[in-house]
């Protein structure tokens, strides 16, 4: 999977986890609410390696320009 479709997931499990968490707080569902601090937590987790992927690309990139350079 690459880098944006990580943090796309990673941006959509976020959102539904905040509103698990609000609907389990409203009905006072437990279950519901850890759901949602657990789906939340796996959406950060997903944009971390989406927001890694990108760092690595970028500096695969600036070595191969700079080494395409010294040629």
């Amino acid at each position: 999977m690459g880098a944006t479709a990580d943090k796309i997931k990673g941006t959509t499990n976020e959102a539904i986890g905040k509103a698990k968490q609000g609907v389990g707080e409203a009905t006072g569902s437990e279950r519901l609410e850890g759901e949602g601090v657990i789906q939340e937590l796996k959406g950060k987790g997903q944009k971390a390696v989406g927001d890694a992927k990108d760092a690595t690309k970028d500096a695969v990139n600036k070595a191969a320009a700079s080494a395409n350079k010294n040629l």
